[in-house]
């Protein structure tokens, strides 16, 4: 079975990403009208669009919860960049649920946080290992961060299984022409003149002009980073995203997107209200600063991003807020192309098809 797999038939609810809210997605669920097995009295299937885990209280539990849903047959989900940096073993800001190494690190931002058994993590990794990378039917597209035709192609060629070794195969490739185009020297001269290092969030560096080539190469050179983590280029200027400085931009993919089979996708931390992303370490640029939010997108109007930064909750528990006000788990019910978030607010969706840009904020 390839990593481009099918989506069942049938109405869909699409879940954006969840980042370990595992009372979020119960109650998601519950306003969805699924019971605790993911049986829905219409035949209706969850589908998840990857990031389970990192940042929230109980990933180990959202992670349980996909694992008997799509084990089950009731769900299907793709990967999302944060489960393959866990099957990669590379720990990033906000893992330290399961990498030991990020325990003492994440206390600070986002304790208290369940921490599975040794036994939960070995049912993780084989989980996780089996889950395809992009879901596809003839009305639909579902995938974690951009549909690009060249990269799916590529992918649609590896079978089930095979994410961590293909992506560690690119990953090297990246390095090896890194070497020997002495772009990696470079990038160690830079660094040498810059001592605070780039996870230090209160130095920010200068341009660093051989990094900003190395991410956007790398990015671009891996197909299964481009599917899970978007389309990048080199920016203008530094910023602090994901705990270090960063030199390449995302870039809003979708504006050329012109297949006329709609794209649900996650990742992007789209929000209802206006949020301050750098108080959750988003110091790229908004992609959905001009967008309303609860429009669809891209150069036909048939691109929506269903991520409403639920992986944000952690900073309303530590400001002491009411949790979810500004940072929401929800789902998008297709064909009615209607929200539901875990709050159990309901809204429907504008704009789709337009040929024109969504709807802009006033």
């Amino acid at each position: 079975m390839s990593l481009i797999q099918t989506l069942p038939t049938g109405p869909l609810d699409i879940v954006g990403d969840i980042h370990g809210e595992f009372d979020a997605l119960l109650q998601l669920m519950a306003h969805l009208g699924y019971d605790s097995e993911g049986r829905h009295p219409d035949g209706r299937t969850l589908v998840f669009v990857g990031d389970f885990c990192d940042r929230g209280p109980n990933s180990p539990a959202v992670l349980e919860l996909a694992q008997k849903l799509v084990q089950s047959g009731r769900a299907v989900a793709v990967l999302g960049n944060h489960e393959i940096n866990l099957l990669r073993e590379d720990a990033k800001d906000g893992s330290g649920w399961f990498f030991e190494a990020r325990v003492e690190r994440d206390h600070e931002k986002f304790a208290p946080f369940q921490r599975p058994t040794l036994e939960q993590r070995q049912e993780i990794v084989a989980f996780l290992s089996k889950l395809p990378i992009a879901l596809e039917r003839q009305d639909l597209r579902v995938v974690h961060a951009a549909w690009q035709e060249a990269q799916i192609e590529a992918v649609r060629r590896l079978p089930e299984g095979s994410v961590r070794d293909e992506y560690d195969r690119w990953e090297q490739v990246a390095q090896q022409q890194a070497r020997e185009s002495a772009l990696q020297e470079r990038m160690e001269q830079e660094l040498e003149k810059w001592a605070h290092g780039l996870e230090n969030s209160q130095r920010q560096p200068p341009f660093l002009h051989a990094h900003a080539e190395f991410e956007a190469n790398k990015q671009m050179l891996n197909p299964l980073k481009v599917l899970t983590s978007g389309v990048e280029q080199g920016g203008a200027a530094p910023f602090f995203s994901g705990g270090k400085w960063r030199f390449a931009e995302r870039m809003p993919w979708w504006d050329a997107y012109t297949d006329s089979t709609p794209v649900v996708v996650g990742h992007y931390w789209r929000r209802v209200h206006k949020i301050d992303r750098g108080a959750v370490g988003k110091g790229d640029v908004d992609l959905f600063e001009h967008t309303h939010p609860f429009a669809w997108h891209g150069q036909r109007g048939n691109v929506f991003c269903v991520d409403f930064s639920a992986g944000g909750r952690w900073l309303e528990r530590k400001s002491g807020v009411t949790v979810g006000h500004d940072f929401k788990l929800a789902a998008l019910r297709w064909p009615e192309r209607v929200l539901q978030f875990d709050d159990g607010h309901v809204q429907g969706t504008t704009g789709f098809g337009a040929e024109e840009v969504a709807q802009k904020v006033l």
